[in-house]
């Protein structure tokens, strides 16, 4: 067994005579080694994980294909299609017939694989070779079939899942085209490596027209800094920017500069698209599925809100590719996937553009669209969305996935749409005990992965057996759950900056500066969201935990808040230590009896959940052990 485990399987799998796979042109699968040993997954039994590659070859002039920025440019081979390669990994059951059926493909986040976090509260680990990194193994003993399908150009080499680059030689008489990337130091830096623009070495280091600005908010008019203060160094691979006196914590630095050549990053949304359509219809293909799924994290969320809008859920056949996508803390923005000089990478503010949402709208530029606006009755996909806290207090606007494009009216959610803010949650839930990183609170540890599992069921239950899955929860303007930022009655909390001072959300539109609406969850008395899937530890507080934290002084700018990060403000444990503070919520004492009296509320609470579908009835256990471990830690001497 272990040396079938190590064994390297080298298995070349292309269409027989008369086959078409879609634009798959080949598949090869390298290795396959057992899961956790050979370890059985509940009545699923063992899994294996199979790695490979993908050969994809794209007619520029199909119909499907001609809204891939730049494919025009690229080389052709004698068939007259674009040929690229992508990486493949996939975990199945062994034993196919005992799977659920599904494919779940989980968009890798800047080459990384995060399904297994998110569902099975897995550590992160891209090789999942170990039983460790099954986590608690919820997607398995479920029956799923995971697929990562390489799609960005510029995330490394293995077990990070990529795309092979594809350059696109523009005409000579192209303008010039300018790259733009922010820079921001958590520390006094002489020289930084921007990770975003490792795949466009200047075309020229001593260009004149290279340009470095300063501001201290990201939508200020950046000051210009003399050509002779900085350098840009293009050296074995690595573009790195140096500084005279060094980048300032905590100051946004633009970096403007002409790149030596071009990308067509837009191939990536085809890849996924074609490798779907080929798992889900081909009977030849070497992993099969009846439905599929499309799940992505954060920026792989935002990639499938590009993806939707771009049209690629429809394959060359005209058929639908996934029977629903899942964006998960995307917000209403989308991003660099599908243009010149794309930056996969990069998550400034600047990816939150119109269309923010499924439905139907009208731009302030008279522009109509919606991310379904390419698609038929027949195939658009059933959507989930959920967002954190921190996607609406951000600059992702995740208020603006469910509201007038003004902010002032809720959106009628067609039927095939459901959308859930995660209540208390931060971007990604600190690890447990919490700690303080980069922000001047805790990080917030208020965990999600229960509420997902139980999402993802009700997900497969509306595809496969048409249940209509639990109703969307979000704030709304009509019941005043949802507000403008300043109308937050968040308490003052002791040593607490006040959030009402946060910088909304904006956007560019024609090079234009436009501010977007700033609306947020309204919040009751103790600063916890009221509106939302709240999970019991919100619903049964022993703090406040939000989608905001404010900058340490010691990594600069402390009046601004640290993307993504949350904050977890405990509540004092006695009403002594309650009044000296000043704290004008209900210590732990008065409103708990004890330990006991805290753990039935959770579990009432938890039933509630399980009544309404938001939890499965097996998660409960994992529920109360959490909280035992809340209980103790945020009763312990402070």
């Amino acid at each position: 067994m272990q040396r079938w485990r190590l064994a390297v399987l080298v298995v070349v799998l292309s269409a027989p005579s008369g086959i078409v796979w879609a634009e798959v042109a080949r598949v090869s699968i390298e290795s396959k080694v057992l899961v956790a040993g050979g370890a059985s997954f509940g009545r699923v039994g063992p899994y294996e994980t199979l790695i490979g590659r993908v050969e994809i070859a794209l007619d520029p002039d199909h119909a499907r294909n001609v809204g891939i920025v730049d494919l025009e440019y690229a080389s052709r081979e004698d068939d007259g299609r674009v040929h690229f390669a992508a990486d493949l990994h996939v975990l199945r059951p062994v034993d196919a017939s005992r799977g659920n059926g599904t494919l779940l493909f989980d968009v890798a986040n800047r080459g990384n694989k995060f399904a297994l976090m998110e569902f099975n509260r897995a550590p992160f680990n891209n090789d999942l070779a170990n039983e460790a990194d099954s986590g608690n193994g919820f997607l398995m003993r479920q029956g799923y079939t995971v697929v990562w399908v390489g799609w960005q150009f510029d995330v490394g080499e293995s077990p990070r899942v990529g795309i092979e680059a594809l350059e696109a030689v523009l005409p000579s008489n192209t303008i010039p085209q300018v790259l733009r990337t922010t820079i921001e130091a958590n520390a006094l830096e002489q020289d930084v490596t921007p990770g975003n623009i490792q795949a466009y070495p200047p075309a020229d280091t001593d260009d004149g027209a290279s340009s470095l600005s300063v501001r201290d908010a990201f939508w200020d008019t950046g000051a210009p800094l003399p050509r002779e203060q900085w350098s840009l160094v293009s050296h074995e691979g690595a573009v790195t920017v140096a500084l005279d006196g060094g980048f300032e914590p905590g100051r946004i630095y633009e970096l403007a500069y002409q790149p030596a050549r071009a990308w067509v990053a837009g191939v990536g949304l085809a890849a996924i698209r074609d490798v779907a359509s080929l798992f889900r219809y081909d009977t030849n293909a070497p992993v099969r599925g009846q439905h599929a799924f499309l799940f992505g994290r954060s920026q792989s969320g935002r990639l499938i809100n590009q993806f939707l809008h771009d049209g690629f859920n429809v394959d060359e056949r005209d058929r639908r590719v996934f029977d629903a996508v899942w964006p998960h803390v995307a917000g209403s923005a989308r991003g660099q996937f599908n243009q010149r000089l794309a930056m996969p990478g990069y998550g400034a503010p600047t990816v939150t553009q119109f269309p923010f949402s499924t439905v139907m709208q009208e731009d302030v530029d008279g522009v109509r669209s919606s991310l379904l606006a390419a698609y038929s009755s027949s195939t658009r996909p059933k959507v989930f969305a959920t967002n954190s806290s921190a996607e609406y207090w951000g600059s992702r606007a995740a208020a603006l996935t469910h509201t007038t494009v003004d902010g002032t009216r809720d959106l009628d959610l067609s039927d095939n749409v459901r959308v859930y803010l995660l209540s208390g949650t931060q971007h990604f839930p600190s690890s447990f005990p919490p700690q303080t990183e980069r922000g001047q609170a805790i990080n917030n540890p208020m965990p999600h992965s229960e509420v997902m599992q139980a999402l993802l069921s009700a997900l497969r239950q509306w595809v496969v057996d048409e249940r209509p899955p639990p109703e969307s929860r979000y704030p709304r303007l009509a019941d005043g759950t949802l507000v403008p930022m300043r109308a937050v009655n968040f308490p003052r909390l002791p040593g607490v900056p006040d959030s009402r001072t946060i910088e909304g959300p904006a956007r560019v539109v024609a090079g234009v500066v436009r501010r977007l609406p700033h609306l947020v969850p309204q919040v009751d008395g103790d600063g916890n969201e009221m509106a939302g899937v709240r999970v019991p530890e919100v619903t049964v507080p022993l703090a406040t935990t939000t989608g905001w934290n404010f900058r340490a002084t010691e990594i600069g700018r402390p009046e601004r808040t640290v993307n993504n990060l949350g904050s977890y403000l405990p509540l004092a444990v006695t009403r002594e230590a309650r009044q000296r503070l000043g704290d004008p919520r209900p210590a732990v004492e008065e409103r708990y009896e004890g330990r006991d009296d805290y753990l039935q509320k959770i579990r009432a609470a938890a039933d509630v959940l399980i009544a309404g579908r938001y939890l499965l009835p097996e998660s409960l256990d994992t529920v109360l052990d959490r909280a035992k471990e809340h209980w103790d830690y945020a009763t312990q001497a402070r």
